[in-house]
């Protein structure tokens, strides 16, 4: 799958990994209702370009995931502020 780095330079394999270190940022630097959101920025910088359909959970069940991703950020991130800023998108 990635036998495609084999054939680059040191500076083309330097500037991969600052592309994908900086995608990598960004979607470490989400915050608020960003949190919530697909990432196909993201995914597209792996150089096979698929677009995969995501298998989307009918709304009971993704309401219920939504839920326990946010009780995991009370567990796991106890100490991060909190904000009330509603969504505005």
């Amino acid at each position: 799958m990635d036998d495609d780095l084999q054939s680059l330079t040191r500076e083309q394999l330097l500037a991969e990994v600052r592309k994908l270190r900086q995608g990598i940022r960004e979607h470490r630097d989400s915050s608020g209702h960003d949190l919530c959101w697909h990432h196909p920025a993201l995914w597209s910088m792996l150089p096979e370009k698929t677009d995969p359909v995501p298998q989307v959970p009918e709304w009971p069940q993704f309401l219920r995931g939504c839920i326990r991703y946010r009780q995991s950020l009370d567990e796991q991130a106890a100490e991060a502020p909190r904000t009330d800023a509603p969504f505005a998108g």
